[in-house]
């Protein structure tokens, strides 16, 4: 996968081959759920009578026959209640998962109908890196449930993002931001118009005043995101002096490190600066203890795997 640009996915998950989240999500268990069995009938319409079909008056309507477009109105009841009804809830599952900053805002809910978002939103949680199709399911029911509380748009945007839905994670996260005002969207944003065509508009999302407000790993996710753009654009150079300006050699072993440098070792090699790429997989491979990316297999690539261990500052 190359990474760092929109390929089948936006560069803050391909950037370190995870996805920086913004905290509806926080908890990482391990997969436990099925992907959703889509039940419910769908209606059909009726075969219009000989005399309708010549042009005449039709008979009579008998009763329990459906009225023109009744079976398309039933088909989206259906698909509705299907939307509502969300895939199986594991019975481990109880919400209390959740952090407390979420469980707040779900507290203005009736205790039984919190309950029951507090759980799919746990599920999609459990699900998000490993079955994301399931956990976009999830947040849907969610949705369909409590759709004014801006941590369930929140999460209906990252479940999104995560299934490949682009658009409709940009337009969840808008939503999410207007409710309550946080920046912590713009980078997932960012992403979204670069998954959809527009480096533009990403470009234009890292310059929002909101980006002063990040805290230290935000602010290095949006600084990938915009080199992505810059990259997308074919501004090579302007996407290595972006990242160049960014804490490349800080001492911190924070995730966001491994993150940065991996960005700036794939913009060195479609540089053509493969010899300072392969030093920053390098670099990037002593600061990844929990193996986030794949800088090991890049170094491989370029057959630096045997050679002496680089500096790691």
């Amino acid at each position: 996968m190359q990474q760092g640009r929109p390929r089948g996915g936006p560069a803050v998950r391909c950037a370190a081959g995870k996805r920086q989240r913004s905290g509806t999500f926080h908890t990482r268990q391990e997969r436990g759920v099925s992907p959703p069995q889509r039940r419910g009938r769908s209606g059909s319409q009726q075969a219009p009578s000989a005399a309708t079909a010549a042009g005449g008056r039709s008979a009579p309507r008998r009763s329990g026959a459906r009225r023109p477009g009744a079976g398309d109105r039933s088909e989206d009841r259906s698909s509705a209640q299907r939307r509502y009804d969300g895939p199986e809830l594991p019975e481990d599952i109880t919400g209390d998962e959740l952090g407390p900053a979420v469980r707040r805002q779900l507290a203005s809910l009736p205790e039984r109908l919190g309950t029951r978002v507090a759980r799919h939103l746990a599920a999609a949680g459990r699900l998000l890196d490993d079955d994301p199709e399931t956990a976009y399911w999830h947040v849907q029911a969610a949705r369909a449930r409590a759709s004014r509380l801006a941590v369930v748009r929140e999460a209906c945007g990252e479940a999104a993002y995560a299934s490949g839905r682009f658009a409709e994670a940009l337009a969840e996260l808008r939503a999410a931001r207007r409710m309550n005002g946080s920046p912590d969207y713009l980078p997932m944003m960012a992403d979204c118009e670069r998954a959809v065509g527009r480096p533009d508009r990403a470009l234009a999302l890292s310059r929002d005043d909101g980006v002063g407000r990040l805290d230290d790993a935000g602010r290095i996710e949006m600084t990938i995101v915009a080199a992505g753009a810059r990259r997308d654009r074919q501004e090579i150079e302007a996407a290595v002096a972006l990242l160049e300006a960014a804490p490349l050699h800080s001492a911190s072993r924070a995730p966001w490190v491994a993150r940065l440098r991996y960005a700036y070792a794939d913009t060195l090699l479609e540089a053509g600066r493969t010899a300072e790429a392969l030093e920053w997989f390098h670099r990037t491979v002593a600061v990844d203890s929990a193996a986030a990316t794949d800088a090991v297999d890049r170094v491989a690539g370029l057959g630096g795997a045997d050679e002496p261990a680089r500096r790691t500052d």
